[in-house]
């Protein structure tokens, strides 16, 4: 089974993990401020893991829950069980599984599924992105006041926050028509792909949340840096996501307030 077709059929299995869990009840608890974990999570990762080494024994796996393979391995899937746990643990029905292929660092193959919408994202590195198997392409628009622009905020509650809430004030200021945080980065990152939002930013995410989803934005024609403009790093880090044109404009605002956080952020130990 060729990796684009693992990843399919372990999202389509987790996601029946998550619609049981989601209509019979999951013990929820938390891992930090905010930061909530399921059984539902605990058991989609288990169900993708063991397809993957079934397969592919030798391949690393990186998850959000418990597996945390390399970031330096030759063949690396990154894998969010379900990302918008805190949806799916306040019954909102908007979450998904994302699972990425990485070869040598590159993702070659990404499925974002929301189970419950029935909305399945997928893309492949040099062949296209879909929605639903129906090709999809990000938006044309190249003035901030023609775009939807969606946004997420990590668990911090300080400078960070405050950071993010600046940044949406200044977005505000350029007419856009709007702003929407949905609470669930991969599916965000597919609304840039499909052309519902003209961006997307957020200053902190890990690498599950987004790998997938980048693939989807970049092989729709979109493009996707860090918040300061660098290239993404397989890491935790911040990111921006646009229809291209709009690139310039909206990085101008996130990267000034990703640097007033970054200098009131205290320093590492």
């Amino acid at each position: 089974m060729k990796p684009f077709e693992l990843a399919l059929s372990a999202a389509k299995e987790a996601g029946m993990i998550l619609e049981r869990f989601f209509r019979d009840g999951a013990e929820v608890r938390s891992k930090g401020i905010s930061d909530l974990v399921t059984d539902a999570d605990i058991s989609a990762e288990r169900q993708i893991a063991g397809m993957i080494r079934q397969v592919y024994p030798d391949h690393a796996i990186l998850g959000e829950e418990e597996n945390s393979g390399s970031i330096d391995a030759e063949h690396l899937w990154v894998v969010d069980p379900l990302d918008g746990t805190t949806n799916f643990a306040h019954q909102i029905p908007h979450f998904a599984v994302s699972i990425a292929y990485l070869y040598r660092g590159q993702a070659q193959a990404g499925v974002v599924w929301n189970p419950l919408r029935g909305d399945l994202y997928t893309a492949r590195r040099g062949e296209g992105a879909w929605h639903n198997e129906k090709p999809i392409r990000v938006g044309s628009q190249t003035q901030m006041s023609e775009v939807l622009v969606g946004t997420g905020f990590y668990y911090d509650r300080g400078a960070m926050m405050e950071a993010t809430l600046a940044a949406i004030g200044d977005c505000f200021r350029q007419n856009i028509h709007g702003i929407r945080r949905f609470g669930t980065a991969s599916l965000d990152l597919a609304h840039v792909a499909t052309g519902l939002y003209g961006a997307y930013f957020e200053y902190q995410l890990s690498p599950w949340d987004y790998a997938a989803g980048q693939l989807l934005v970049e092989e729709a024609g979109g493009k996707v840096t860090t918040c300061n403009g660098s290239s993404m790093p397989l890491q935790k880090t911040s990111i921006l996501a646009t229809n291209g044109p709009l690139h310039p404009q909206v990085l101008s605002i996130v990267e000034r307030h990703l640097k007033s956080w970054q200098s009131a952020a205290p320093p590492a130990m």
